[in-house]
């Protein structure tokens, strides 16, 4: 008997298990500043790529907001982009057993 794994389903219960204290800025999708009175801000880190944004401006553009809004936030969000993830968990992977 064969058994399909539901891939993304596979790699979204992994990423929500793990404590993310410190998450590299490549591996997050947007960041959700949950404000006061029930508002909400996204920095879509996506986006700001595409628009051709290093990572140094990215941080910058990241930096700046948590600052602006620093009298307001409930709680922030790190959205983490699974593909990316995944992706590179893969590439370490793939060297490591290449290596032995």
């Amino acid at each position: 008997m064969v058994v399909e794994l539901d891939q993304e389903k596979f790699w979204n219960t992994l990423i929500s298990n793990v404590e993310k204290e410190h998450v590299p800025i490549d591996c997050v999708k947007s960041i959700k500043f949950k404000l006061k009175g029930g508002k909400q801000k996204t920095i879509n880190l996506n986006r700001l790529r595409k628009e051709g944004l290093g990572l140094e401006e990215i941080e910058t553009v990241v930096t700046k907001k948590i600052v602006d809004f620093s009298g307001s936030t409930v709680n922030i969000d790190f959205v983490i982009d699974i593909d990316v993830v995944r992706d590179t968990i893969q590439t370490i992977t793939d060297e490591i057993l290449d290596s032995i």
